[in-house]
C-alpha cells in the first residue's frame, strides 16, 4: 500500500469543540478517497469511516442535525475534531478502515460481533494423539477448524456418528494419561468408537492417519470416501468375509446419516457465502449461510444498530460494505492464527446488493483467498432460491429480536429517565458504574467495579481491585481507595491527552453519569469526598443500602425512597446486585488459591513458583495426593528427592534421602 498522507483540521478551543463549531471549512477537505475519523474531546476516536469522495461526505455530518440518524447526530454532538487520511485507490481505504476500527474499537462503529458464541469442532494435530472436540474461543496454531454450527450438540451428534467410521480418541489429555497408567481403555474403547491409543491398540501414526480423514471427510470429500468403502464392502463379500462387509455396510450406513445432517444446495458442488440483511429505520438483522461443497456446513447471525440513514435505495449497499469489510478481515486473521485452516474467502459470496465500492471489494477479498472471488446477486435459479431463505431467517431473526427486545428497551428507557427524575441529575445517567466491596472477616479483602451503558452490562470493562492494607481499613475506607485508584487513572488519561490514545489501554477511558456504591450515606459520602478532592464534579454518586433498598445521597441526613415499583429502583438493584456478583466471583477465586497452596505449606524447601507447577500440573491437591512419586517427579522443576518430600508431607509419611517410603 501507498504511503498515505494525512491531512488534519486545525484544532479548535475545547469550548468551541463542545459547541459543535468544529466544522472543517469544505474548501480545506480534498476531494479525494480516503479514511476520517471522529475524536472526543479527550482525543479518543469514536467513529472511523471510509469514502470515495472526503469533501462530499464529511460535508454531509453537517447538514441539518434534524435530518442526520439519531446515532449519527449524537456521534458529531459528542466529537470535538475530524481528520482524514487521503488514499491512492478504494481498495487501501477499505483496508485502512478496516484497520482502525479494529485498532481503535470506536463507540460509533457497527461492529459485526457474533450475538452468542458459536461453537466449533476443533482437530487438535498439533497433538501427538490428536483429538475432535466441541471447542469456542481463539483460534489456535496447529488446530483446524470445522463450523461454526448452530448448536455444540449437533456437533456432538454428527461426531458420534462419524467415531464409528473414523474411531479418533475423543478423551481430554487427564482421561487420556490416566486410562494410559492403568492400562485399560475407557468405554469408547470397548464398543468401536475409540482406537483406544492410550493403551497402545494403535500406533501414533496409524491414529493421525485416521483423524486426518476424518477431517478429510468434514472437509467435503465425502462421495469419494462413500465409494472408496463401497468397493471395499464389495471385495469383502466377493471374499465371503462377510462380517467385514456387514461392518463396512454399517459404515457407509453412518456416513450417509452424518451426511444428511447437511443439506444438499448446489448439486455442482459450489463454494459460497449468502448474505442476507432485514431492516428498519435503527436496526438491521444479518444472516449468512456458509456453503461448502454444494452443502450448507454452518449458518450465523447478528442484530445490530444501523448507524445512518442513507436513502432506502441505498442502504442495502452501505451495510453490505460494511459488513464484508469487518466479516472476512476478521476471517482472514482467524485463519492466519489457525495452521492448515480452510481459506477465509470462499469462491463466491452472494449479496442481496452490491455495495458502492464493489470493485474494490471484490479485488480486497480475492487478495484475502490468494485466488479470484466473485461478489454478485444471484438473479435465478438455486442460489436465487437459496439467497430467498437466508433472507427469510434474516427476516424471522429481526422479528424475535424485537419481540425480545420491546419490552427491555421501553423499561431501560424508563428507567434511565426516572433515575434523572428523582435524583435531579442534569441528563439520563446513560453510564452507570458501581462498587462493592467482598471479604470474611476482613480477609481476601476485594473490590468490583462494573460498568452499565444505556442499563446493559458492558462485562468487557468491569474490573477488579486488591485492596492495599486491607486489614487496616473498613468497607468505608475500601470503597475511598477504589474510587481514588478509579478516577486518578481517569484524570492522567485525560490530562495526558496523547496525541494518538493507545486502544488498548482502555481500562478507564469514559467517566461514568452516575457512580452507585454499595453502602448507605458513609459509604456515599467517602466516594464523593474522593471526587471532590480529585476535582471532579460532574459524576453525581449514590448509595443504595441493601437492607431497605434505601438511595443515599452525600451528606444527607435521610434516604431517598424509591417505589418499589419502580424501574430506576430495579434498575439500581440490578447494577448492584451484578457488582456483589463479579466481587464474590474474585473473592473466592482469591480465596481458593490461598487455600490450595496453603496445603502444600508444610512441605519443606517448597517456594511458590513450585507450589504452582504442582496445582497448574495435578488441578488440585487432592489430585496431587492420588499422585505417586514417579508422577510427582515428571513435573517440571522435580526431582525424585523433592518428589518424595512432597508425598511424605501430603501422607504424613517419613522418608530417606533416597526418595524410599
Amino acid at each position: 500500500m501507498a504511503d498515505p498522507s494525512t491531512t488534519r483540521h486545525a484544532s479548535l478551543s475545547r469550548e468551541a469543540s463542545r459547541n459543535g463549531s468544529f466544522r472543517p471549512s469544505p474548501g480545506s477537505i480534498p476531494d479525494a478517497p480516503g479514511v476520517y475519523k471522529f475524536r472526543d474531546p479527550h482525543r479518543r476516536v469514536i467513529y472511523v469511516g471510509k469514502a470515495k469522495s472526503l469533501r462530499s461526505r464529511l460535508s454531509s455530518y453537517f447538514a441539518d442535525p434534524a435530518g442526520l440518524h439519531p446515532r449519527t447526530r449524537q456521534m458529531v454532538s459528542t466529537a470535538a475534531d475530524v481528520e482524514w487520511t487521503v488514499v491512492t485507490t478504494e481498495v487501501e481505504a477499505l483496508q485502512l478502515e478496516y484497520n482502525w476500527i479494529k485498532e481503535f474499537d470506536p463507540r460509533f462503529n457497527v461492529r459485526y460481533r457474533d450475538d452468542k458464541s458459536y461453537p466449533v469442532l476443533a482437530v487438535t494435530l498439533n497433538e501427538e494423539f490428536p483429538r475432535p472436540h466441541v471447542y469456542r474461543g481463539p483460534r489456535k496454531k496447529g488446530v483446524r477448524y470445522f463450523g461454526p454450527y448452530a448448536h455444540a450438540w449437533a456437533i456432538r451428534e454428527t461426531l458420534d456418528l462419524l467415531l464409528r467410521v473414523f474411531p479418533a480418541r475423543t478423551c481430554s489429555n487427564g482421561v487420556f494419561r490416566r486410562h494410559a497408567q492403568i492400562g485399560r481403555p475407557c468405554l469408547l474403547g470397548y464398543i468401536d468408537k475409540c482406537s483406544a491409543p492410550c493403551v497402545g491398540e494403535v500406533s501414533p501414526e496409524r491414529h493421525r492417519e485416521i483423524v486426518v480423514q476424518l477431517c478429510d471427510f468434514l472437509a467435503g470429500r465425502t462421495e469419494s470416501m462413500v465409494r472408496d468403502l463401497e468397493r471395499e464392502m464389495a471385495a469383502a463379500s466377493d471374499a465371503l468375509d462377510f462380517e467385514r462387509a456387514a461392518r463396512l455396510r454399517d459404515d457407509i450406513g453412518a456416513l450417509r446419516r452424518a451426511m444428511e445432517k447437511q443439506a444438499v444446495v448446489f448439486s455442482d458442488g459450489t463454494d459460497a457465502d449468502v448474505v442476507a440483511f432485514a431492516h428498519d429505520e435503527l436496526e438491521a438483522a444479518v444472516q449468512v449461510f456458509h456453503v461448502r461443497g454444494g452443502r450448507v456446513r454452518g449458518q450465523r447471525g447478528w442484530v445490530v444498530d444501523r448507524d445512518e440513514a442513507p436513502e432506502e435505495t441505498a442502504v442495502l449497499a452501505q451495510l453490505v460494505g460494511q459488513f464484508l469489510a469487518q466479516f472476512y478481515g476478521e476471517q482472514a486473521e482467524l485463519a492466519a492464527q489457525a495452521e492448515g485452516s480452510a481459506p477465509p474467502v470462499p469462491r463466491q459470496v452472494l449479496v442481496p446488493a452490491l455495495p458502492e465500492d464493489a470493485d474494490a471489494v471484490a479485488e480486497w477479498l480475492s487478495g484475502l483467498r490468494g485466488s479470484r472471488v466473485r461478489l454478485r446477486v444471484p438473479q435465478r435459479g438455486d442460489k436465487r432460491a437459496l439467497a430467498e431463505t437466508v433472507e427469510r431467517n434474516a427476516k424471522e431473526s429481526l422479528t424475535q429480536h424485537k419481540l425480545r427486545r420491546a419490552s427491555d428497551l421501553s423499561s431501560r428507557s424508563a428507567a434511565l429517565n426516572e433515575l434523572q427524575d428523582l435524583l435531579g441529575l442534569d441528563t439520563a445517567p446513560l453510564r452507570i458504574e458501581c462498587v462493592d466491596i467482598s471479604h470474611i472477616q476482613g480477609s481476601d479483602v476485594v473490590a468490583s467495579l462494573v460498568v452499565f451503558e444505556d442499563g446493559i452490562a458492558r462485562k468487557s470493562e468491569y474490573r477488579r481491585f486488591a485492596i492495599k492494607d486491607a486489614a487496616e481499613k473498613g468497607d468505608v475506607a475500601s470503597i475511598a481507595e477504589v474510587v481514588r485508584r478509579r478516577f486518578a487513572r481517569y484524570l492522567t488519561e485525560t490530562e495526558a491527552e496523547p496525541e494518538e490514545p493507545d486502544p488498548k489501554q482502555r481500562k478507564f477511558a469514559y467517566p461514568p453519569n452516575l457512580l452507585v456504591v454499595d453502602g448507605a450515606g458513609p459509604q456515599a459520602t467517602a466516594a464523593a469526598d474522593v471526587l471532590g478532592d480529585l476535582g471532579i464534579t460532574d459524576v453525581a454518586v449514590v448509595g443504595l443500602a441493601k437492607r431497605l433498598e434505601e438511595v443515599w445521597l452525600p451528606g444527607e441526613e435521610f434516604p431517598v425512597i424509591l417505589p418499589r415499583t419502580a424501574e430506576a429502583l430495579y434498575l439500581l438493584q440490578r447494577v448492584r446486585d451484578e457488582a456483589h456478583r463479579f466481587a464474590i466471583r474474585y473473592h473466592r477465586d482469591k480465596r481458593a488459591k490461598r487455600v490450595r497452596a496453603s496445603e502444600l505449606d508444610a512441605v519443606p524447601g517448597l517456594g511458590q513458583a513450585r507450589k504452582a507447577a504442582l496445582i497448574k500440573h495435578f488441578g488440585s491437591v487432592k489430585k496431587l495426593k492420588q499422585a505417586a512419586v514417579g508422577e510427582i517427579a515428571e513435573v517440571k522443576g522435580f526431582g525424585q528427592t523433592t518428589a518424595a518430600t512432597v508425598y511424605a508431607a501430603l501422607h504424613d509419611k517419613p522418608h530417606d534421602k533416597d526418595g524410599q517410603q
